[in-house]
């Protein structure tokens, strides 16, 4: 199966093929309020960052919890929205920032955790594309992920555009000079990215019933959000596992032939990764890789960026844009998943 979104009809492909772009348009016109909020974070100098977010872009925000560990030093932690909205208890949050993510603004138990957070004195930041939403009005500062319309359900754009705004806010804090300059060359490389060929993956998933997703570190967050995109537009049983964890348990269960799908960024997880991935396949997993030189595996074709914080935003791209050809494939129209709708309001 050769994947070529750029021919596809499919609303998710169109998105898919707008990313560089929009990814660009955030960093231009969105690059003002970033350096504000950043400012803003700066002067607060908190003491820890919680994140408020769900599906997608729970997933961004997992990945924007590694990334602030590991530049800031700032531990982070997801809060659990129903912890304001459902059960109304209040959280000792002053002296640190909430980081809360969206597409739409409008989840009612997303909006009341914001909320929440900054009655109890924590500075709110709202990541999201509808700067008028209730999320927007509910936060003390708000970014504009400058996505333009996303009209499939699968989130794509919106996606990398939140993980994007986060990382170029975490740089801008920290004034890190190499992460800007990956940032700033980061639409050329996702045009690149685009286009990679992982079609030999998808010709494998065709009549799949499941599949692994292994990550480590920012990674993680990249094989989470994989892993939501197979169940969501493939109908596919998918689970994502940190390369260390998935020796605990559920490795009892890969047999001959299972697929696995591993991301590996260059950093210094990746060592871990591969070795995991080389353990999987030597147990007759069929495993693919974002990596060369694993005995027994297939290697697939990826854009490196300038920094290992922005190779997993490349990653997932190159997997967005297989995926949305292998739900075609499987007879199903990725824009209309089963059950979903675009916005999902939860309380």
């Amino acid at each position: 199966m050769t994947q070529s979104p750029q021919a596809a009809a499919s609303r998710m492909a169109e998105e898919i093929a707008e990313i560089p772009e929009a990814v660009a348009r955030l960093l231009s016109e969105g690059g003002p309020m970033i350096r504000a909020v950043a400012a803003a974070a700066r002067a607060a100098d908190p003491a820890f960052i919680v994140t408020v977010a769900r599906g997608s872009s729970d997933h961004a925000a997992a990945c924007l919890k590694y990334a602030a560990e590991l530049t800031l030093g700032l531990p982070v932690a997801s809060i659990g929205p129903s912890v304001a909205s459902v059960y109304h208890a209040p959280l000792r949050l002053g002296g640190g920032l909430c980081l809360a993510l969206s597409q739409s603004g409008q989840s009612p138990d997303i909006v009341a955790m914001t909320r929440a957070a900054g009655r109890a004195g924590a500075v709110s930041v709202a990541i999201t594309n509808h700067p008028a939403s209730p999320l927007a009005a509910a936060a003390a500062h708000v970014i504009d992920i400058h996505a333009g319309p996303e009209r499939s359900v699968a989130a794509t754009k919106t996606f990398v555009t939140s993980l994007v705004a986060g990382l170029a806010l975490l740089a801008e804090w920290h004034g890190d000079p190499a992460l800007l300059a990956a940032l700033a060359d980061l639409p050329e490389r996702l045009e690149k990215a685009v286009a990679c060929d992982w079609g030999a993956l998808g010709a494998v998933l065709v009549d799949a019933g499941s599949v692994f997703t292994l990550g480590r570190g920012p990674g993680l967050a990249i094989a989470g959000e994989a892993a939501l995109k197979f169940k969501e537009t493939c109908r596919i049983h998918a689970e994502s596992y940190s390369s260390a964890e998935v020796a605990h348990g559920p490795v009892s269960i890969v047999g001959q032939g299972f697929p696995v799908l591993a991301f590996a960024t260059a950093d210094a997880a990746e060592p871990g990764i591969l070795a995991t991935a080389a353990a999987m396949a030597a147990k007759g997993a069929q495993v693919f890789v974002t990596a060369p030189d694993v005995p027994a595996a297939m290697r697939l074709p990826v854009v490196r960026t300038a920094h290992p914080l922005t190779d997993p935003v490349a990653l997932i791209v190159s997997f967005y844009a297989m995926v949305e050809a292998l739900a075609r494939a499987r007879g199903i129209d990725p824009d209309r998943p089963r059950h979903l709708r675009k916005v999902t309001e939860t309380v």
